[in-house]
């Protein structure tokens, strides 16, 4: 199947097809007579792999790492599993950080006026240097 075939069957777009080759996580593509790529089922099924893998998040040296472990049918779970775990407190503190925010942004919010005033707690914090 051509890329925009492949695309479609894996959810992934042909531009990032590209790119995943050029990263090589998607081995080596045949190509028609005419120098277009060919994609069959197996590979296909790398770029789903790929797009679920970055749908959950992680960056594609984890992608590579975990296509790696993927392949080897002699792999060790724990090796897939401290990959996760590393990934899952990654996002922890990702999702931390944004907690933060949000509650920080909600009380400069509350305590801003929002009227015709010039005074706004908001720019006050913003122009504040940074701590």
């Amino acid at each position: 199947m051509n890329i925009s075939a492949a695309s479609q069957a894996s959810g992934v777009s042909a531009k990032m097809i590209r790119h995943y080759e050029a990263l090589g996580l998607v081995p080596g593509v045949r190509r028609s007579d005419a120098g277009y790529r060919q994609y069959d089922e197996a590979t296909v099924h790398v770029l789903r792999f790929i797009r679920r893998a970055r749908d959950l998040g992680f960056d594609t040296k984890e992608i590579g790492a975990l296509l790696q472990l993927w392949r080897n049918k002699r792999r060790s779970s724990a090796d897939v599993k401290r990959i996760a775990a590393g990934h899952v407190a990654a996002l922890a503190d990702r999702i931390a950080a944004l907690q933060s925010m949000q509650r920080t942004l909600s009380h400069l919010a509350r305590h801003c006026h929002g009227d015709e005033r010039p005074e706004c707690p908001i720019l006050d914090d913003l122009g504040r240097p940074a701590a």
